[in-house]
């Protein structure tokens, strides 16, 4: 989890992400007629520079940190968090203050086992993901505790070299993020039985409850809200079946728009829950 120091370092940099990138980003449409308004989960907005108002909840702000707290309902930590996670992207990568955070030295998370317990009763228990599968990401490297207790999911690159990780609180707070340094244009979270159908995810415990429900796939992980990871290109060119897998919600649906716009022989494959794992709870508990 990132230090205070940290995240300080993190607001100077993301609260001067464009505006417009954040919005393309999460999936909002673009009026056809007035380039200044953007259609999101929240209502339409008006972008000014740095300012946004949305004319149906008559609020407004400036800056990308606080478009994101009132898009996603977001805390400010948790805001910042998510913008740096996201945009090691073309939208900003010619700051140098992003180019030092991109080359930001990768710091996975310690490895714990007296806390592995915890994580495991929590992947169990409360997101219904079979005990098997969850010894078999163990054994296989692809998961453990850290000293605070949450799930590391790794993210893995060529010759499944570490490249970053997906961070889960394991307690009644929803929490996620990513490791400092995470390179997830460089390598995701998957979980594989063949390569004839690719299913992407957003999160790493989505991508495990789909694989849970359909074993002979290729689930992956975009890590966040990304119509575009950089990996993507890859498969598309290697001509498997993808589908994109994202939440069940106006978000979720305007970034597979987004990403079947760029890659039109993607399909969408829409949760009937809200995400996989809601998918897998269902069953699993009916």
């Amino acid at each position: 989890m990132a230090s205070f120091n940290e995240i300080k370092d993190m607001v100077s940099v993301v609260r001067n992400i464009d505006l417009k990138s954040v919005l393309k980003l999460i999936g909002a449409i673009e009026d056809k007629f007035d380039k200044t308004k953007w259609h999101t989960c929240q209502g339409v907005l008006s972008i000014s520079g740095t300012k946004f108002i949305n004319w149906n909840q008559y609020v407004g702000g400036g800056g990308a940190i606080d478009l994101i707290i009132h898009l996603k309902n977001y805390d400010f930590k948790t805001a910042v968090l998510w913008l740096s996670d996201n945009f090691p992207y073309d939208a900003i990568k010619s700051s140098p203050e992003i180019k030092n955070i991109s080359k930001q030295e990768l710091k996975i998370p310690k490895r714990d086992n007296t806390k592995l317990p915890k994580v495991v009763n929590y992947l169990v228990n409360v997101r219904c993901i079979p005990s098997s599968l969850i010894k078999y990401l163990i054994n296989s490297h692809q998961l453990y505790a850290d000293p605070r207790g949450n799930a590391v999911f790794l993210l893995l690159g060529k010759e499944k070299t570490v490249v970053g990780a997906e961070l889960k609180g394991c307690n009644n707070i929803r929490w996620q993020g990513m490791s400092g340094g995470s390179k997830k244009d460089l390598g995701c979270f998957y979980i594989m039985k063949s390569k004839s159908m690719i299913v992407l995810c957003e999160s790493a415990i989505d991508a495990i409850s789909y694989f849970v429900l359909n074993p002979n796939s290729l689930a992956v992980s975009t890590s966040g809200a990304n119509p575009n990871p950089v990996w993507l290109k890859l498969f598309i060119n290697k001509g498997f079946d993808i589908y994109c897998g994202f939440d069940s919600d106006k978000v979720g649906d305007n970034l597979a728009k987004n990403m079947i716009d760029l890659y039109p022989t993607v399909r969408r494959l829409r949760p009937p829950k809200h995400d996989w794992n809601d998918v897998l709870i269902n069953k699993i508990k009916r």
